[in-house]
């Protein structure tokens, strides 16, 4: 997956804080927004003080290095229940959840697929189940990957937070 050009910057100030940078995106070209999606560690949902924390850090860094020329917004975010799968790590941690994937070279003539993902090897290739096949996607030519929205999921999902709430 290509690299944000400031991930380099953001990451540290990131793990120092406690947190797992997701992904760093720019959206917009003429007034910018610098999107940073964060995730904690322990497993636990992202909520509105997370996000100012790592916000007002980045914000410090971002002043001090001034490393975007014009001006733009920072917006800082949870991966959300459709989380995009980034690193390797991320589909060892979803195996077995319905995902979309891109890829940046064809296999097996295709570079979309929507199905399982089964399990990723040492090697970093990606067992992926789509319409009862089994396809091998290399992790290092997937453009893009994320988690679907399933009734599935919406239920695991609702009965996370009903653990939360009690």
């Amino acid at each position: 997956m290509d690299k944000h050009p400031l991930e380099d910057l953001l990451m540290p100030v990131v793990e120092k804080l406690g947190y797992e940078l997701v992904r760093v995106l720019t959206i917009g070209a003429k007034n910018p927004t610098l999107q940073v999606m964060i995730d904690r560690l322990d497993g636990k949902d992202v909520n509105v003080d997370d996000c100012a924390k790592v916000s007002r850090a980045l914000s410090d860094v971002l002043d001090e290095k001034d490393p975007i020329e014009n001006q733009y917004s920072l917006e800082v975010s949870s991966p959300g229940i459709d989380r995009p799968l980034t690193k390797p790590e991320h589909f060892s941690r979803f195996v077995g959840y319905e995902a979309k994937v891109e890829m940046s070279v064809p296999v097996e003539n295709r570079k979309r697929f929507k199905g399982k993902i089964l399990a990723i090897n040492p090697q970093n290739i990606v067992s992926f189940e789509m319409e009862n096949v089994v396809y091998s996607l290399p992790f290092d030519e997937i453009s893009k990957a994320k988690i679907v929205i399933t009734d599935a999921l919406l239920a695991q999902f609702a009965a996370a937070q009903d653990d939360v709430d009690l």
